[in-house]
């Protein structure tokens, strides 16, 4: 009988001891038992990178959806359901479709070892081999190398978007080594799209990429993208596109545009596409204004986003995009991960913030106490306080200040509690 996926999802944790175990030999096992789905997939278009990886994705779906493609995509971490993982044909997975695939998967691995992600990624290919669409976008979870996604033989395309200092307990403490683990999606002969890296993580990739013979079509190189009055213009060796400005809210936003916009290109598709990847393209937690919910109920007069990012390059984006929106005084509602560069996430956005009040992240064991948060905060200059959740921080906020800008960020595990709970 096939439980709910919750439960199976739950079994699912305890069949490794470690979250994160990076090697793809537990994924060979399993794919095998499966039948080898990887192999059975629509063209796929394979993206890693530290920051913009998701939103990129978010684009060139947006963009192949409008010229009338059927599109499969993977991403990760989820928000608020494990369902916003597995899009098939451009619908979120069904309940039934996703305790089937889990089912399927649980019993070909028969109590084995293997990590959450690796397994649920086995199901996610799994459902996408059976269903009919005309592309697969593949996020990368952790690097890229030793992901779960770098399965794929041949895909149609890679994308490797800008790569910063994150995750360096699992991929290196330079940007040259994690360049390193992220250009390992680059396969013999693909095309890789290239966004603007630091000079260290471009020499990693280019030195790959000659290895393998695999053609870059790099930022400021082959391709340009700026904002332009109030739209995007772009322009590479076949000519120059004057696009709407993507939906999405930042400047680091026409970076990713860029990106995924080549991307369309390479792939074939024409002008419309890529206007329909900037005016169509959602991606939640990526300085998303709330505007309805509970916390919105609470708050009439204030100004609410949130944001998920959680490194210091995420942080520096933050500050951009906040000094283009009109002043107001800002104040955060923060919780992070103690796995995380808090220090480097901080420093920023100490001119922007008048007040931040750290929270814990609710359900996540490795969330970092609020009174450190609030440590590192005061730190890099930002005045700071506790809370114990985010509704009882927004509460001391609008009693002090009722038409405040209020940034509910730091972690996209709180994100996802916030949309959850909340939105």
């Amino acid at each position: 009988m096939t439980h709910s996926s919750d439960v199976i999802l739950d079994r699912m944790m305890a069949l490794h001891p470690k979250i994160i175990d990076l090697t793809l030999d537990r994924m060979w096992r399993l794919l095998e038992r499966l039948g080898n789905p990887e192999r059975d997939l629509p063209p796929v278009i394979h993206v890693a990178g530290t920051n913009g990886k998701g939103s990129t994705q978010a684009m060139i779906r947006a963009g192949l959806e409008a010229a009338g493609h059927r599109v499969h995509a993977y991403t990760s971490p989820h928000l608020a359901r494990f369902h916003e993982r597995i899009r098939l044909a451009g619908e979120l997975i069904t309940e039934e479709h996703l305790a089937q695939v889990l089912d399927e998967c649980e019993a070909a691995n028969g109590g084995t070892p293997i990590t959450y992600f690796e397994i649920t990624t086995c199901a996610a290919l799994l459902a996408m081999a059976r269903t009919p669409a005309d592309y697969t976008l593949l996020e990368v979870g952790l690097g890229g190398r030793l992901d779960a996604t770098n399965v794929v033989d041949r895909p149609a395309l890679t994308v490797i978007t800008p790569v910063s200092i994150d995750h360096t307990q699992f991929l290196g403490d330079t940007i040259a080594q994690i360049a390193g683990e992220k250009a390992g999606i680059l396969k013999r002969g693909v095309p890789c799209v290239v966004s603007r890296q630091h000079e260290d993580a471009q020499a990693v990739i280019e030195a790959r990429a000659a290895r393998l013979g695999a053609p870059l079509h790099v930022q400021d190189e082959h391709w340009h993208v700026e904002e332009d009055h109030g739209r995007l213009a772009y322009h590479d060796d076949t000519g120059l596109l004057d696009l709407p400005r993507p939906a999405l809210i930042g400047a680091h936003q026409v970076q990713n545009a860029g990106a995924a916009i080549t991307a369309l290109r390479l792939l074939g598709q024409g002008e419309e596409a890529c206007a329909g990847a900037m005016r169509n393209v959602t991606w939640p937690a990526r300085m998303q204004r709330l505007t309805r919910g509970p916390l919105i109920d609470a708050a009439p007069g204030a100004e609410i986003w949130l944001d998920g990012g959680h490194n210091p390059a995420c942080a520096a984006t933050l500050d951009e995009t906040l000094s283009r929106l009109p002043a107001r005084p800002t104040f955060a509602i923060c919780g992070m991960m103690n796995t995380k560069d808090v220090a480097g996430y901080m420093a920023p956005l100490a001119g922007h913030l008048a007040h931040l009040t750290a929270v814990p992240i609710p359900g996540e064991p490795n969330t970092l106490p609020a009174a450190a948060t609030r440590d590192f905060a005061e730190g890099a200059g930002i005045p700071a306080d506790t809370a114990e959740d985010a509704a009882s921080a927004l509460a001391a906020i609008v009693d002090r200040a009722p038409d405040a800008r209020i940034l509910i960020c730091g972690s996209l595990y709180l994100a996802g509690r916030i949309l959850r709970d909340h939105a």
